[in-house]
Order: C-alpha cells, then sequence, then structure tokens
C-alpha cells in the first residue's frame, strides 16, 4: 500500500537524459517547418485573390464590350457589321432594315430606279469625299420647259466602318434627309403689290436650283439658297427658302422662305457692323427700296440652336422721343432724313447705341444709300427726276425741278394725280415731325390740289397756324401753276397703254421728232442710249386701235400736242424694254418717251434709257418688246394633260390629236401618209400640257397647246442617216382649237415665223386678246364674232 501511495519520479539515469544540442536541432526543423508553411499558406492566399480580380476586370472588360456593341447595333447597325466576318451564318447579326453604305454611283442609280434626278453634289467642307449635300429632284407633269422639280435634300457621309473604309471607291451612309416642296404661289405674287396678305391660292411653285452660299457665312455650318422662278407678267419673280446644315446635330433645317419681285437672290453681307453678316433679301420694286436683313440668333433647342431673326422697325429699341420720331418717318419711306437725324442722335449718346438700336439704325442706313443714289442720277425725265429727289426727302431740289418749265410742271402734276399714298404718307410723316416746313407745306398743298381739288389745298394752307404771308403767297403762286390748259388738259388724259417692237438706235435728228417743247434739245445723259418704238397697238382713251393707224389724222397744228395727249404719254412717259437673253430670261429697263412720229400710217416713239444688251439670236429668241405699264395683263391659265383633258372630254381629244397631227404634216414636222391610230398619238402625246380658257367670249373654253421643238422631235424615229446630225432646234408653237374643235389660231404655217407669244387681257376689251410676233413687230389679235376669227 505504501508503494501504490508514493510518488513516480522520472529516472535520471545517463541513458534516458536527452542531449542539449539534439533537442536545440529539433526545435529550429520545427520552427523551419512552421514558417515554410506559413509562408505557403501567404503565397496561396495572395494567388487566389489576384485570380479573383483578374476573372473580375475581364469580366467587366467583357461586359462593357457587349454593352457598347449593343448600343452600336441598336442605333446603328452598320457599325457592327464587321463582326459577320468572325461569327458563324447562324449567329449572323441582323441588319434589318438599315440602309448601307453606297457608292456615289450605287445611290445614282437607286434615284435613277425610283424615276429620280440626282443633282449635282454640294460639299460640306473642304473635304468633298467625306461628306456631301445630293439634290433631288423629279420630273414635273404637264411640263415642256425647267421641268425638273426639287423634290429632298440628302446629306450623305463617309462610311468609317473597316469593311468599306479598305475598299477602292468611297463608301457613304445616308446622314439625313429633308422633304421639299415649294411655296405657295399666293406667298410668292403678293410681294409685287407690297403686302403680306395671302389669297385664297394653294398652288405650290417648283424649285428648279440649289446653291452653296459661298464666301463667309455665320459658321459653324453650311448655308444653301433653293430658289425658282415665276414670270408674272414682265417680272421675273425669284423665290425660295434659305436651308442650314447644322454639322454637330447633323440635320437639315429650313431657315427662311423669301420672294424678291425683282428677281434678287439673298446674299450674305456685313450690314449692322458686329463682326458677323446678315442674310440681305432685296425686294426693291422700282424707286421704292425695300430690303430685309435677317439676323443669326441663338434658340434654346436642341435640334435648332439658331434661327434667322429679321430686324424690325416696328418697337423701338430706345426710349428716347426722338429715336421713336427718326423711326416713324422711317417707316414712311424717309430713309436719308431719319438717317441723318438717327446720326445726330447717337452723337448725343457719345457714339454709342444700344446692339438692337445700332441694328435698326444701320437698317435705315441700308435704305437710305439707295435712295440717295437714285436721287444723284441724271433722269431722262422730270417727273423721274422728281420722284427719286421725294423719295430722298430732296423737297428743295424737287421744287426747282417743278418750277424749271411749264412743261415740268405739266408732267409732274400728273405724277402728283396717280401717286398711290406713295408720295403722300411721306409728306404727311414729315409734316408731324415738322409741319412748319415751307417745302413740305409746299409739296402737300401741291398733292391736295391735284387729287383733291384746289379748295382742299386752300383750305388746308389757311389752318396752318404759323403760315407766314410771304409763305403762303409762295405756295398759292405755286398752285397757280397747275392752272394753265395745258396742264388742266393733261391732268384727264388716260394712263399710257402702248405695245410695240423696239431696237436701239444711234443718231437722232431734232425736226424727225415732235415734240410738245419744240425748242427742246433731244439729248441723252450719261449711260443712256436711244430706243425707237414702232407702235403695234395703242389705246387713245376710249378703243384700242392697231398698226396700221389708217385713222388717226392729227391736226396740222399742235400735232405733237395731240400725239402726246391721244397716246397718254403725258400721264405715264414711262416704257419698259424687254429682252430675252440666249438663256431664255429676260432683262427689263425702263425708258423714258422723249418723241413721236408719224410717217405713212407709222407710228414711232422717240424713248431714252439705261444700256440693255441685244438679242443676238434673232431666230431663236423673240423679238425685243416694248410696252408701258398700264397696257397689258397677262393671263396664265394652269395647265392640264391631254390625257386629264381625254377624261372629260373624249370626243374632243380624239379630234384634237387628228388636227395636230395634220397640222405637223403640213408643216413637215412629222412624215406625211396615214395618220397614226388615237392609242398611238395618245401614247406620244398624252402627256403633252394643254390650256382650257374661254378666247372667243362665248361662255365656252377653247384648247390651247403649246408644242416645243423638242417635243415635235420626240415625235420622229430616228433613222441611221439623222442620228449624227444636231438636232433641229426652233421655238415653241401654239395651235388653239374653238369648243366645236375646230382650228381657230396656229403657228404652223408656211413662213415659219408666226409665234404667239403670250395671253392678255385688255383695259375696256370683254374678250382676252392674243399677243402675236411676226416677221418684224408684234400685234395685238382679238376674237372677231363677225368674221369668226382672230384679227
Amino acid at each position: 500500500m505504501q508503494n501504490r501511495s508514493r510518488k513516480l519520479t522520472p529516472k535520471t539515469s545517463k541513458e534516458n537524459k536527452p542531449h542539449a544540442g539534439m533537442v536545440k536541432r529539433i526545435v529550429k526543423k520545427r520552427q523551419k517547418k512552421l514558417k515554410r508553411g506559413s509562408w505557403l499558406s501567404s503565397m496561396l492566399a495572395m494567388s487566389t485573390t489576384g485570380y479573383a480580380y483578374a476573372i473580375l476586370f475581364i469580366s467587366a472588360s467583357l461586359i462593357m464590350a457587349f454593352a457598347w456593341i449593343s448600343v452600336l447595333f441598336i442605333f446603328n447597325p452598320d457599325q457592327v457589321s464587321w463582326l459577320n466576318k468572325i461569327l458563324p451564318a447562324w449567329v449572323q447579326i441582323p441588319l434589318g432594315n438599315h440602309e448601307r453604305p453606297q457608292t456615289l454611283k450605287q445611290i445614282q442609280l437607286d434615284l435613277s430606279r425610283k424615276n429620280q434626278i440626282f443633282g449635282e453634289t454640294l460639299p460640306l467642307n473642304q473635304n468633298t469625299k467625306n461628306s456631301f449635300l445630293l439634290p433631288v429632284f423629279q420630273q414635273r407633269a404637264n411640263c415642256q420647259s425647267d421641268c425638273e422639280e426639287l423634290v429632298e435634300l440628302r446629306v450623305y457621309e463617309r462610311s468609317e466602318e473597316l469593311e468599306f473604309k479598305s475598299q477602292s471607291e468611297n463608301y457613304y451612309y445616308l446622314g439625313t434627309q429633308l422633304p421639299v416642296t415649294g411655296p405657295d404661289e399666293s406667298f410668292v405674287i403678293s410681294s409685287l403689290d407690297g403686302t403680306s396678305e395671302l389669297q385664297d391660292i394653294s398652288i405650290p411653285l417648283p424649285l428648279t436650283e440649289v446653291q452653296r452660299f459661298e464666301g463667309a457665312t455665320p459658321s459653324p455650318g453650311v448655308w444653301f439658297d433653293l430658289h425658282g422662278q415665276r414670270q408674272q407678267g414682265t417680272a421675273a419673280i425669284r423665290y425660295g427658302y434659305v436651308v442650314y446644315y447644322n454639322p454637330e446635330r447633323r440635320n437639315l433645317l429650313q431657315m427662311l422662305s423669301w420672294t424678291s419681285p425683282n428677281g434678287q437672290l439673298p446674299k450674305w453681307r456685313q450690314v449692322t457692323g458686329d463682326g458677323t453678316k446678315e442674310l440681305v433679301l432685296d425686294q426693291t420694286i422700282g424707286f421704292e427700296p425695300h430690303f430685309q436683313v435677317y439676323q443669326v440668333k441663338p434658340l434654346k433647342l436642341f435640334l435648332k440652336p439658331i434661327q434667322l431673326e429679321a430686324i424690325t422697325l416696328e418697337s423701338p429699341a430706345l426710349k428716347d422721343s426722338a429715336y421713336q420720331n427718326a423711326l416713324s418717318i422711317a417707316r414712311s419711306g424717309l430713309w436719308t432724313p431719319a438717317w441723318e437725324w438717327l446720326k445726330f442722335i447717337k452723337k448725343q449718346h457719345k457714339g454709342v447705341l444700344p446692339e438692337a438700336a445700332q441694328a435698326q439704325m444701320d437698317l435705315i442706313r441700308l435704305h437710305s444709300q439707295l435712295t440717295k443714289t437714285q436721287a444723284e442720277k441724271i433722269w431722262a425725265s422730270p417727273s423721274q427726276e422728281v420722284l427719286a429727289d421725294l423719295i430722298d426727302g430732296r423737297w428743295g431740289k424737287a421744287l426747282q425741278v417743278f418750277e424749271a418749265s411749264p412743261h415740268n410742271t405739266q408732267e409732274i402734276a400728273t405724277l402728283l394725280k396717280t401717286d398711290e399714298k406713295r408720295l403722300w404718307n411721306r409728306m404727311a410723316a414729315a409734316l408731324r415731325v415738322n409741319p412748319n416746313r415751307l417745302e413740305v407745306q409746299a409739296w402737300f398743298a401741291l398733292i391736295l390740289k391735284v387729287q383733291q381739288g384746289e379748295g382742299h389745298a386752300n383750305s388746308w394752307l389757311k389752318a396752318q397756324p404759323k403760315i407766314t404771308k410771304d409763305n403762303l403767297a409762295y405756295i398759292q403762286g405755286l398752285l397757280a401753276r397747275l392752272n394753265s390748259e395745258g396742264t388742266s388738259q393733261i391732268s384727264s388724259t388716260h394712263p399710257s397703254q402702248i405695245v410695240g417692237t423696239v431696237q436701239p438706235i444711234t443718231q437722232v435728228t431734232n425736226t424727225d421728232w415732235l415734240q410738245p417743247n419744240s425748242s427742246a434739245d433731244l439729248k441723252l445723259t450719261d449711260n443712256q442710249v436711244w430706243y425707237q418704238v414702232e407702235v403695234s397697238a395703242f389705246h387713245d382713251g376710249k378703243r384700242w386701235l392697231n398698226s396700221p393707224f389708217e385713222n388717226l389724222n392729227p391736226p396740222k397744228t399742235d400735232t405733237a400736242k395731240f400725239l402726246w395727249k391721244t397716246l397718254g404719254i403725258s400721264s405715264d412717259p414711262e416704257i419698259q424694254v424687254v429682252v430675252w437673253l440666249p438663256n431664255g430670261e429676260q432683262q427689263i429697263t425702263i425708258a423714258a418717251i422723249k418723241a413721236v412720229q408719224l410717217r405713212d400710217k407709222v407710228l414711232r416713239l422717240l424713248a431714252a434709257g439705261p444700256k440693255i444688251l441685244e438679242n443676238q439670236n434673232h431666230v431663236l429668241q423673240p423679238k425685243p418688246l416694248a410696252l408701258t405699264n398700264a397696257a397689258l395683263e397677262w393671263v396664265q391659265p394652269s395647265p392640264i394633260t391631254l390625257q386629264q383633258l381625254h377624261q372629260q372630254n373624249p370626243q374632243g381629244v380624239k379630234v384634237i390629236l387628228s388636227s395636230v397631227w395634220k397640222s405637223l404634216q403640213q408643216s413637215d414636222e412629222v412624215p406625211g401618209g396615214a395618220i397614226p391610230s388615237f392609242e398611238q398619238m395618245q401614247e406620244k402625246l398624252g402627256d403633252w400640257p394643254v390650256q382650257v380658257i374661254d378666247l372667243t367670249n362665248n361662255a365656252q373654253p377653247e384648247i390651247i397647246l403649246t408644242i416645243s421643238a423638242g417635243a415635235i422631235a420626240s415625235l420622229n424615229q430616228p433613222t441611221p442617216e439623222s442620228q449624227g446630225e444636231n438636232p433641229k432646234q426652233g421655238r415653241d408653237r401654239t395651235i388653239i382649237l374653238s369648243d366645236s374643235n375646230k382650228v381657230i389660231y396656229t403657228d404652223f404655217t408656211g413662213n415659219d415665223l408666226q409665234r404667239l407669244s403670250a395671253i392678255a387681257k385688255l383695259s375696256g376689251v370683254q374678250s382676252l386678246a392674243l399677243l402675236v410676233e411676226n416677221a418684224h413687230n408684234y400685234s395685238l389679235r382679238r376674237w372677231s364674232e363677225k368674221n369668226q376669227r382672230f384679227e
């Protein structure tokens, strides 16, 4: 028991006692194993973390790449079309209905297949290979000249995809497009009378040309002008749109609709002096200046960041009574007095005006420059000189011309009598600003007398509170000049209505011509030439007379006064000289009738005016025409096709086609022999335009068919002998058929020297008239009910 409770102790013999060095080695080995394990664990942990980051980075990159490809696929699938080269067929990316880039030839071929016509490409930057604007045209129906109508603008940009960029030809994709429809006819013709009132006409007029504005224009961006031309009587009206290409938004914007009665195109000019050019539209008619100036202004719209804003005079930009008065007289047309007043106001403001006020001042200066130029010219007639002076506010100078001679007084009295508020408004505005100015009072009294009578003029003069006795006597002396016998006779004379042919002449002998003032010399001023007008027809105040003038028997005494009164020259001495240029455009100048001549029943006029280009092509172009402003009112019926007319009058069209074909055969325009079948003729002639209008005053319309030389040439099948020849040139020809389908007028005559130039309405005549060009002159022909023909 004692041994069990005894405490056990280890043996301490030499055999069981460990060696000290061994213990140390064992301890070190264990420490090394522990360190090695710790390093391996650390390395393993670090390796696992790196792999995780790498996998995460690669995944994120792939996600971003796929996201970007998805965005490209949504907005422009062509940008990812290159993937189809490396993807199998069963996973090809569908490109949907988006157009693939095309070469220029492919674009043009695609348009041709759609019966559209491609225009000339216009660059959008210096490198035309990168982007361009392509006008797209379409053939107008019922048309024989200027038949290509603009229907669309397209912008193409060079493809940057590797699939197409590596090709030998440039590929382009459609960046943007803008459908185009011309402006309404009512908008265009409203510019003739200077009003904005639109008539109930909704016929769109065609746009036929596209031009890029060259030179410095407001940037960034490219500006284009789309325009067409409408002939209204003797006036060639131009109209169109201004279009802007925004390179930042890559879109086309129609910025402005415009019309110009004098045929001028819009231009970018420096007007306001702020360093940026403005768009200037010249709408001047005759002596009356009218400019519209548009500034480029920012606009807070994403797709349209700018706009064209007109400078107007309606709201004064400066709260100053003198400034407001200056704008008031400018609105009445007194541009130069307003400009001089504004210069003084600016000087009072130490040469600095608000930007809007300076813009209004610059607009007035632009008008003043033109009226000054007109007033400083040497005019052919006293009435023209006085009109230019009064428009420019040169009241005293105009009075000197008025007092220079009795002839001047008579002519100027007629000018005042026929004034339609143009001069009246200027005088009234000047009197509101300074009611006591003698010269303005004198002109206002003169216009009052000729328009409302001497009683109104004297009553107004006596009502002026500050008029002196001397001034009253002076003005009443001017009024007395209007009481002469010659003036009273001329004041009741009708406006001149004259039509004739014209040619320039170099030598004039005074004794060959008759003038009211026989002592006056026939002299030209600078830059003027003489024109001789052979009168074809004129209105004597009661009826129309035609050449030769068998019944025109002037008295042996005062022959000149009789002819001037009969012709209405004293009332309206201006005459228009119209010349057709080789390209078909008209060139018009205004001349003043200075003298008359009647020999062997031939009546001639002598007129002085600016030099105009002569018609060099006497065969293919119309003869130069002379006519006064009130002579004719042109009539232009809207055309329809023969095919459309056939739906309304099938039997009539059959007769028409047969008659037309016979006329073509008789004039050797088409081969003789049997007339083709109706179906064959309708196939060839069905698209020809016709006009339907009553010319015989029987309430039944006649049919007018005008045929161009090219249309006639297209009827003949080319032969091997004729294929190498130049096509026969010629002018349009007209044939008119009555409501009973009989030919009542034709240009297909044996002498080939007769052409219908226009249809016109004459004053005092119920039926319409034909203006016909003959071998040597023009003639007016009206329907004779008795003889059943035009004569």
